[in-house]
């Protein structure tokens, strides 16, 4: 069975923030689900601008972290500035952590970590403006393409994005092997 991914966003999100890990993923052959708090479309933000609009697939209110093997949040200011604020969307962030699923957030989407209180003692990253957000709520903050701490990956910017998607999918490798030894 394929594993799916979870993609959590709204408008505003950091435009090759979300295409180019979406594209990496699905490339490896994992599927990828857009969740978002409303249906319809939720549009990217592209160099000071507006940019594509991205399909929405699930709604957060009909999302379960239980239906997916790991969770992808894309930053940009807007996007995770929104998201805090809804309630279902932090509880899935903790959701997915509580089940030590990989949860990956770059840029400014660490805000979500700090919100859903999951960042206290653990090596995390983000855009340099967030890191005190992550410093004050227990993380140990290190300026690294892609720290993985646990089942917690994060990155800083766009040019993180390589490593960002590579540390994701040797994620949900390592959680397959460990997922196919326990039904061996």
């Amino acid at each position: 069975m394929t594993q799916r991914v979870m993609i959590l966003a709204t408008n505003g999100f950091e435009q090759s923030e979300l295409e180019q890990p979406k594209a990496n993923l699905e490339k490896a052959g994992y599927e990828t689900v857009v969740v978002s708090p409303d249906d319809g479309e939720i549009r990217g933000w592209d160099d000071k601008n507006w940019g594509n609009s991205v399909a929405v697939d699930l709604t957060v209110a009909e999302a379960e972290a239980d239906d997916f093997d790991a969770l992808v949040m894309p930053g940009g200011q807007i996007n995770p500035d929104i998201l805090r604020m809804n309630d279902k969307a932090v509880q899935l962030v903790r959701d997915f952590n509580a089940a030590g699923k990989p949860v990956a957030a770059i840029c400014h989407a660490p805000w979500l970590l700090v919100e859903a209180g999951i960042v206290d003692g653990k090596t995390v990253t983000s855009w340099p403006s967030v890191r005190t957000d992550l410093k004050n709520a227990g993380g140990k903050v290190v300026d690294e393409e892609a720290p993985v701490d646990g089942n917690l990956i994060t990155s800083r910017n766009p040019d993180d994005i390589p490593a960002f998607s590579q540390a994701i999918i040797t994620a949900l490798e390592r959680q397959h092997h460990e997922q196919m030894n326990e039904a061996a």
